[in-house]
């Protein structure tokens, strides 16, 4: 059986996850995963093995305290295998925004006045605030704009907008409203050329399929981990040959101690070994679809992102082609998925109604959903939308199933004609 003809197991995949069987959620239809997703049974497992038995200071010589340093740095060179990283090019951290915010005032050294730094507004403000910031250190900031007919962000744009005095490119992976998949790797190739620092924001990829650094040749990639099936943490990773030359952003003592110093503060101890249950669920799905047993951690990954993203285009084009044909609805981004240029994260405004009153109508319905702007207010700017109002986003994940499409379709239908 050929990898195009297997399918996700659905309801293996949900049997992993306590929350549909939870009192509380298991009668919602739960479309609001972009903002964080449910976490499988081996991440709780882990949690709590950590806060029973080796809640302690970790790294000591006594047997809870060697445990549990044994498993964060167990967690952390999982990861680095998981995105093809070494376990020294990563680092966890409380959340994206922090560590971009880290990230740009240790990169400053690396700004003269004049230099120019090329953000988006199609990103979310954790991308772009931390850059924008680095004006008060003399660098002007270039801002790559979409195209407003497709709301695409346009390669060619990029190429006008690259100079002699370009430093550094912020781009997101993925939109969180608009869902394109922007070409990470042609970026990256076209900025190298020219010695350009490229940071790219996967937090609206990476739960749709993690990615392999390396192959995007990108020098830091981040995307938070409570939306990748985990808690509340983020992931930074950073190219070895620029990391170690970064400033010291941590306790002094930790000069040259790469990537910690970067990481101030570090991560929560039990959030981070909870992570290994993250590469427990990935591996147990990958066990559960294919035979092949001697499989590199990596490789295991690349096959489980295509099953889910092969999921995932079945379960939003049936939306995607529904909102469309709605003549009072508007979608934002493309309207189908074709050779996964496209999250399954859909957004849409009314001619007719408020975004309030739309996702007002479907949590009446069990179905968890919310109006935002979803801190990417600058592109719902640039879209003439009202900024508080936002758009009402449906924003699925792989464990979501055909049964809940048609389910949203049919109250849509029936509530807004």
């Amino acid at each position: 059986m050929t990898l195009e003809n297997i399918k996700l197991d659905i309801d293996y995949v949900r049997s992993q996850f306590p929350a549909f069987k939870d009192p509380i959620s298991k009668d919602w239809s739960f479309f609001e995963n972009a903002g964080g997703s449910y976490v499988p049974q081996n991440v709780i497992n882990k949690l709590t093995e950590f806060m029973t038995s080796t809640k302690v200071q970790p790294y000591a010589e006594y047997p809870m305290s060697k445990k549990a340093g044994e498993n964060m740095d167990k967690a952390t060179s999982l990861f680095a295998s998981m995105i093809n990283a070494q376990k020294n090019e990563i680092l966890i951290g409380g959340s994206t925004s922090i560590n971009l915010y880290v990230l740009s005032n240790a990169l400053k050294k690396y700004i003269t006045p004049g230099d120019e730094i090329i953000v988006t507004n199609q990103d979310h403000e954790a991308n772009i605030s931390p850059w924008r910031r680095l004006k008060n250190n003399g660098a002007n900031i270039v801002e790559w704009k979409f195209n407003l007919e497709n709301h695409e962000l346009e390669i060619s744009e990029l190429e006008n907008l690259i100079s002699a005095k370009t430093k550094i490119i912020a781009v997101t992976h993925c939109s969180n409203i608009v869902g394109s998949i922007n070409n990470l790797r042609k970026i990256c190739k076209l900025a190298h050329k020219q010695n350009i620092i490229v940071i790219g924001d996967g937090v609206s990829y990476a739960p749709h399929g993690l990615p392999d650094v390396k192959e995007l040749d990108i020098d830091f990639y981040t995307f938070s981990l409570y939306k990748t099936y985990g808690p509340h943490l983020a992931l930074l990773y950073g190219k070895e040959e620029i990391l170690k030359d970064l400033p010291n952003q941590n306790h002094e003592f930790l000069n040259g101690e790469y990537p910690y110093t970067i990481n101030p503060g570090g991560p929560n101890h039990e959030e981070l070994v909870s992570l290994i249950g993250i590469y427990e669920y990935f591996n147990n799905l990958y066990n559960h679809h294919f035979n092949e047993k001697n499989m590199s951690i990596l490789n295991k990954i690349k096959k489980i992102n295509n099953l889910i993203s092969n999921h995932e285009e079945n379960l939003a084009n049936p939306i995607l082609k529904y909102l469309k044909s709605r003549k009072d609805l508007i979608l934002i981004g493309k309207d189908n998925v074709q050779d996964k240029d496209r999250a399954p994260t859909i957004s849409f405004i009314s001619k007719t109604r408020t975004s309030k009153k739309i996702s007002d109508i479907l949590v009446k319905n069990n179905i968890a959903t919310r109006n935002d702007n979803f801190y990417a207010w600058r592109c719902l700017k640039a879209l003439g939308i009202d900024t508080n109002d936002g758009v009402v986003r449906i924003s699925l994940t792989h464990y979501n199933k055909i049964s809940e499409i048609n389910y949203l379709i049919k109250i849509l239908d029936e509530k807004l004609n």
